[in-house]
């Protein structure tokens, strides 16, 4: 993994999937994606464009026995790469909590950039599946993306009635409360804790 900045980058190579993945957090929603899993791709632009992230994503997977490996790496790697991008944390607002309507649906993301991986999911969708998509793999994507990020992630889903809004609403919420999270605040000096340390 190689840093410049508030960038990242991550290989990883295994016998069940193998991903290139950089990301920018101050960047212009710049994204390229090409994943063997294209619901996670349409779900990854969407969180890129909305949190104004640079996004690169190269991944093929063993998708012959179904989606869970590609996207749970990919939630793995993602989540490496914001840890990275990072830093020592200094003058982040540290704290987001965003609402995003899709139609419907209504979902809300909450955020603490805490180094205290924990993950809280208040989702019930109305169908088991998008397309080929299992709508079960969100949950893993989002729990591995906090637990290598380090941060304490709560998702909840108020309502909806259609699949696709609900976790399309999801992403985006993602996306933007990550980039108000981790968005410098000049008033801020050093970390967001009376500890001292993040």
């Amino acid at each position: 993994m190689t840093v410049g900045g508030r960038t990242a980058q991550v290989a990883r190579k295994t016998n069940e999937t193998d991903i290139k993945l950089s990301f920018g957090l101050d960047g212009t929603g710049s994204v390229h994606i090409e994943t063997d899993v294209p619901f996670l791709n349409h779900m990854l632009d969407l969180f890129a464009k909305h949190g104004q992230f640079d996004l690169n994503v190269e991944a093929r997977g063993d998708v012959d026995i179904d989606d869970h490996h590609t996207v749970e790496d990919i939630g793995i790697c993602l989540g490496q790469t914001l840890r990275e991008a990072l830093g020592d944390k200094a003058g982040i607002k540290r704290y987001a909590s965003v609402f995003v309507p899709m139609d419907e649906a209504l979902a809300q993301v909450v955020i603490d950039v805490s180094n205290r991986p924990h993950f809280e999911y208040r989702a019930e969708y109305p169908s088991a599946q998008v397309g080929s998509f299992s709508v079960e793999l969100v949950h893993e994507f989002l729990w591995k993306l906090a637990l290598e990020a380090r941060i304490t992630l709560h998702v909840i889903v108020h309502y909806g009635r259609n699949t696709h809004h609900m976790i399309e609403a999801v992403f985006k919420a993602l996306g933007r409360a990550i980039d108000e999270a981790t968005s410098i605040d000049p008033r801020v000096k050093g970390v967001p804790s009376t500890k001292g340390v993040l």
